[in-house]
């Protein structure tokens, strides 16, 4: 017979049990989520303007050698389909080419540039910031001049824990870019307070582990558009800021949601079929 010291120790042990798999499942979770923010901005960002000069190497778009990785992977499961709100991709092809060398410096750095999505959603301007970040800006805009852009997915949308939209990669699977990988640029930026990308940033993805310390440097041509402040450390290239009526663009895409985690490469693809019929960038 149990006697009342064996049960009260015995309840004690349970709650005891109960207690450390909570703190368990807490770790993991938390684990779990700073994971998913490492791979959702730590292999996104990839930069923007510079022009194709003497020593660039043109060749077939290789993601096993040098390009920039630029995935951006939701904390959570997506909701289920939703209608799409956007026309129809026009015609054309996704350019394979890539580059060896990160173009050479050709912007102005006190002039203002400005680059221009054209997507299947409407289009979305960004005021870019290229005295803060001459390298990624002068990527885009090499990259935007030779087409790099141009019928491209946008392949994520991230509706929990962060809320950015990612583009840029035309692989369209979160592993592709241009070849070559730019610095990390403009990381004090006033706008970046309390670790927190405000809504309407454009930011770059790049393969930094934070954890391990490792992968500084690393963007390519994958970028982010946040739709709604986001908690992320500050680590991400901030080089941009999305118009007024591109925010409406962007969070009409939002607003549709996202996919379910594709087996294979985990990213959570917008319902809405984003695609940049043209990106361009233009100074003034």
């Amino acid at each position: 017979m149990v006697t009342q010291e064996q049960r009260r120790r015995q309840l004690a042990r349970e709650k005891f049990l109960r207690q450390q798999q909570r703190r368990t499942s807490a770790r993991r979770k938390a684990r779990m989520r700073n994971a998913a923010i490492a791979s959702v901005l730590g292999v996104i960002l990839i930069g923007s303007v510079a022009l194709y000069t003497t020593g660039v190497v043109l060749g077939d778009d290789d993601d096993s050698k040098t390009n920039a990785n630029a995935e951006v992977t939701p904390s959570a499961s997506a909701p289920s389909k939703a209608p799409d709100p956007c026309e129809k991709p026009a015609e054309g092809k996704v350019k394979t080419q890539t580059w060896k060398k990160e173009p050479a410096m050709t912007i102005d750095k006190s002039a203002k540039y400005t680059m221009k999505l054209a997507t299947t959603c409407g289009d979305i301007d960004i005021a870019l910031k290229a005295d803060a970040a001459p390298h990624t800006v002068n990527s885009f805009n090499f990259l935007a001049g030779k087409g790099f852009f141009d019928h491209t997915k946008c392949h994520r949308l991230t509706p929990e824990g962060i809320y950015v939209l990612q583009c840029g990669d035309p692989q369209g699977t979160g592993a592709g870019g241009p070849g070559y990988t730019i610095p990390d640029e403009n990381l004090k930026d006033k706008s970046l307070k309390g670790n927190v990308y405000p809504a309407g940033t454009v930011a770059m993805a790049n393969q930094y582990n934070a954890q391990a310390q490792q992968g500084r440097n690393t963007g390519g041509s994958q970028f982010f558009l946040v739709y709604q402040d986001s908690q992320l450390p500050p680590d991400y290239t901030p080089f941009g800021t999305i118009s007024k009526d591109g925010m409406a663009v962007l969070k009409k895409i939002a607003a549709a949601g996202a996919q379910a985690p594709d087996p294979t490469t985990g990213n959570t693809a917008p319902n809405a079929t984003v695609v940049i019929d043209k990106a361009t960038v233009t100074t003034s």
